[in-house]
């Protein structure tokens, strides 16, 4: 289920903001990047001042950083942005997963997402992998036919998206995952929410404490 407002009701800052987050989510931008100003409204084919207040919002949500004097940066999640995700992440997701209806749209949307994973493993393709995995756990978000959580999560995945990128080991933080996501949504389509959500709970403390100990090693 679609979260956004039709275009022709959204103000061109709004979808700016949200195509700018999806190229986080996407990981097309990385942390710590320098965002040209100039660079980026040509490409988006918008105003200085439109492309602003994108940034301003994006700034606000912890997204984006603006440095005095030297521009605007993607920013860099720091350990305890990270815990604080991984809190998030289990509340929501697990909790969107335990109520599911096994034949919600969203569920075909995890389906194809790790159908999307796998195919992207056979040509070691590991950056597509990630933006797969983002797609399974945001469609676990639209199990809850929540618009307002939708929205809150992709804040959330694009944060998260930022703390893989910190650690340029795509194959590592994902190919594991794969068949973990492969069979939560199995157990989900055979009715067995229970067991999709044991499952999830432990892919989600077994993936913060990957993290967390890669952010260690690197002193972050």
């Amino acid at each position: 289920m679609k979260t956004e407002l039709p275009d022709h009701v959204r103000t061109l800052g709004e979808i700016v903001t949200e195509e700018i987050r999806r190229k986080l989510v996407d990981g097309e931008l990385v942390p710590g990047q320098r965002l040209s100003e100039a660079a980026l409204a040509e490409s988006l084919k918008i105003s200085r001042n439109t492309l602003r207040e994108a940034f301003r919002v994006l700034t606000q949500e912890g997204l984006l950083k603006h440095e005095p004097n030297r521009g605007v940066f993607v920013s860099v999640p720091d350990m305890g942005s990270i815990i604080d995700i991984y809190r998030v992440r289990r509340f929501i997701e697990c909790q969107a997963l335990a109520q599911a209806y096994p034949r919600h749209p969203g569920t075909r949307r995890m389906r194809e997402a790790v159908e999307t994973a796998q195919r992207a493993r056979e040509v070691e393709d590991w950056v597509s992998v990630g933006t797969a995995n983002m797609a399974f756990h945001s469609a676990i978000v639209e199990l809850a036919d929540s618009p307002r959580l939708s929205t809150f999560y992709a804040h959330i995945s694009a944060e998260l998206r930022l703390a893989f990128g910190v650690l340029k080991d795509p194959e590592f933080l994902h190919a594991p995952y794969i068949d973990m996501n492969a069979s939560i949504v199995h157990h989900l389509e055979e009715g067995r929410t229970d067991e999709a959500t044991v499952a999830l709970e432990t892919y989600l403390v077994q993936s913060e404490r990957t993290v967390l100990a890669a952010y260690g090693r690197r002193g972050g």
